[in-house]
C-alpha cells in the first residue's frame, strides 16, 4: 500500500494580471482586463479554505502574478492565512518580488516562496535554462536568512526537455537553499501560443531526465499525491554535492508518512520540526527502532560524502505535475485532484478551472454591504444592487497593450497583413 495525500494545496488567485507574456500560460484571453477581486472576497475565500481543509493547509497565493496586487493588501492576505494556522506560499515569476517585499511577507507569516522561471517566459537575453540560472541565483540571494522555504517551478516543453538534466544539476548544487524543484508538463490550456506537447514529453520521460541530472535513481511512487497520472514526488538527501534517494525503502516511507500525517513539521523552521518529531516519537516508541534502522542504512550508503561534508545533510524534493489539456479533461483525474483553486463557490480542480477560467473570473461577485447585497463587476470594478448574471467579454475589444498569448499573436498577424496590403496598394 502507498500513502496518497488527500490534498496537496489550494490556490488562491488574488489577481488575474501578469507582467510576462508566456508562450505557455494557463490564464485566459480576458485575464488582463479583469480587476482584482475585492479584499473582503479574498478573505471570505481564505475562510472557505480553512473551513474545508483546516489548519496546516498549504495555500498558494497566486494569480496572475500576486506581486502586482497592492502591497498592503498582499501583506494582509498572507497575514490572514497565517493567522488561521495555514501555510501561505507566494507563487511568483520574481520580477517584482524584491528583497524588501519578501522580508515584509516573511514578517507577516509567509512560509514558502515559489519562483516560476523557465524559457516559456521569453525573458530577453535568456534563451536557455542554463542562462536563466543567473536569475535563479539572484532570486536565491533575495531570500537568504529570511527563513523562507524556496521552490522553483519549470514548465517542460519541447524547447527545454533536453536541458532538464543540466537544470537539475543546478538544483542539486543548491540543495538545502532550494527545497523543491517542480516540473510542470506542457498542456494545451489557457492563452499560450504553444499547444500540444511533443510525444517525447511524459511524466515517465521527465522522471528519467531528473534522474540523469540527480545522478541517482529515484522512487517517484512511494508517496502518492492525488491521481498517479497527475503527480509524482521524490525526496533526496544530499551531502558533498551528491544526492541519495530518501524513498528507497518504500514500505518504511509509506508507514512513517501515514503515522506522522497529523504532525506539524514547518518547512521554514527546522528546529520546530525536529522538536515536534521528537515529541511524537516519545509517544510512539515503536517507531524508534525502524527510524534508527533507516537512518543507519542511509548513513552507511552516504558515508564517504558525509565525511567530506562533515556530516552536513541537505534535502531536495522533485515534483512532476502532469496537467491536462483543456479539451481532454479526464473525469477520474478531476475527481482525484488534490491541487485545487478556491473559487467564490468553493474548491475546484486546477485543470478544470484553467479550462473554464472565463466562466469564473468574469462572473459578478456578491458582496455584503450592510443589510443588503451588492454585486462587484470584474470588468469594471463597479458595484450595483442587481445581479446582471454572467458577463461575457470579447478579447478582441481589449486595448492592444492588454492582449497576450494567442489574441496578441493574431492581432500582430492582422496588423502585419494590413501593413503589407497598404504597401502593395501604395
Amino acid at each position: 500500500m502507498r500513502l496518497c495525500w488527500p490534498i496537496g494545496c489550494v490556490a488562491l488567485e488574488v489577481t488575474q494580471r501578469c507582467n510576462l507574456d508566456r508562450s505557455l500560460c494557463y490564464l485566459s484571453e480576458n485575464s488582463e482586463a479583469v480587476k482584482d477581486v475585492p479584499l473582503e472576497e479574498v478573505f471570505r475565500r481564505i475562510d472557505l479554505i480553512y473551513s474545508r481543509y483546516g489548519k496546516h493547509t498549504d495555500v498558494q497565493v497566486t494569480g496572475g502574478d500576486p506581486t502586482l496586487r497592492d502591497r498592503d493588501e498582499l501583506l494582509a492576505i498572507v497575514a490572514r492565512i497565517s493567522s488561521l494556522g495555514m501555510r501561505p506560499t507566494l507563487m511568483t515569476n520574481g520580477i517584482r518580488a524584491s528583497r524588501s517585499l519578501l522580508t515584509a511577507l516573511a514578517t507577516h507569516g509567509l512560509v514558502d516562496v515559489v519562483f516560476h522561471v523557465d524559457t516559456t517566459q521569453q525573458r530577453k537575453g535568456y534563451a536557455t535554462e542554463q542562462a536563466l540560472n543567473r536569475i535563479r541565483t539572484e532570486y536565491l540571494d533575495r531570500t537568504r536568512k529570511l527563513g523562507l522555504s524556496v521552490m522553483f517551478n519549470t514548465t517542460v516543453h519541447d524547447g527545454n526537455f533536453a536541458q532538464i538534466p543540466e537544470l537539475v544539476g543546478f538544483f542539486r548544487a543548491h540543495a538545502g537553499a532550494i527545497r523543491t524543484a517542480s516540473f510542470q508538463l506542457q498542456a494545451a490550456t489557457g492563452r499560450g501560443v504553444q499547444r500540444e506537447r511533443g510525444a517525447v514529453i511524459s511524466p515517465e520521460s521527465v522522471w528519467r531526465q531528473i534522474e540523469l541530472g540527480a545522478g541517482t535513481s529515484l522512487n517517484f511512487e512511494a508517496s502518492r499525491i492525488g491521481h498517479p497520472g497527475c503527480n509524482r514526488y521524490a525526496l533526496c538527501l544530499g551531502a558533498n554535492g551528491t544526492l541519495y534517494d530518501a524513498f528507497s525503502d518504500a514500505s518504511f516511507v509509506t508507514e512513517l508518512q501515514a503515522a506522522t500525517a497529523e504532525i506539524a513539521l514547518p518547512r521554514n523552521d527546522r528546529l520546530a520540526a525536529v522538536r515536534n518529531l521528537v515529541a511524537w516519537l516519545c509517544s510512539h516508541p515503536r517507531f524508534v527502532y525502524p527510524i534508527a534502522k533507516w537512518l543507519a542504512a542511509r548513513a552507511w550508503a552516504m558515508k564517504s560524502d558525509l565525511v567530506r561534508s562533515r556530516g552536513r545533510v541537505r534535502t531536495l524534493s522533485f515534483v512532476v505535475h502532469n496537467f491536462m489539456d483543456a479539451r481532454a479533461l479526464e473525469e477520474d483525474r478531476i475527481r482525484a485532484c488534490v491541487f485545487k483553486v478556491m473559487t467564490g463557490e468553493g474548491p475546484m480542480s486546477m485543470c478544470m478551472h484553467n479550462a473554464k477560467r472565463d466562466s469564473f473570473i468574469l462572473r459578478p461577485v456578491p458582496l455584503t454591504e450592510g443589510p443588503a447585497v451588492v454585486f462587484w463587476h470584474p470588468m469594471t470594478g463597479e458595484l450595483s444592487k442587481q445581479d446582471p448574471g454572467h458577463v461575457s467579454a470579447d478579447p478582441n475589444t481589449h486595448p492592444f497593450k492588454r492582449m497576450k498569448g494567442q489574441t496578441r499573436q493574431h492581432a500582430l498577424l492582422k496588423r502585419r497583413a494590413g501593413a503589407a496590403r497598404a504597401r502593395a496598394d501604395g
